[in-house]
């Protein structure tokens, strides 16, 4: 059976005073919480980058990063 639990990456050092500096060491098994501690661990979501993988698949489940928009030709 595989597990549902997510890790959070960021390829920046990520300095938030509300959280423990483990935070990105840390798996967690609800989705919803894992993104929730993704997001406030930024000081600006917006120019940061962080990201949500579950660990079983590598699918990345949450990114702060913008989708790109295909146009049509």
């Amino acid at each position: 059976m595989a597990s549902s639990q997510y890790r959070i990456e960021s390829s920046q050092p990520v300095r938030g005073g509300l959280l423990p500096p483990q935070t990105f060491r840390e798996y967690y098994n609800d989705r919803g919480l894992a993104v929730a501690v993704a997001v406030k661990s930024l000081a600006d979501p917006t120019r940061q980058r962080v990201r949500v993988v579950h660990v079983d698949s590598g699918e990345v489940v949450f990114d702060t990063r913008p989708a790109k928009l295909e146009h049509a030709a």
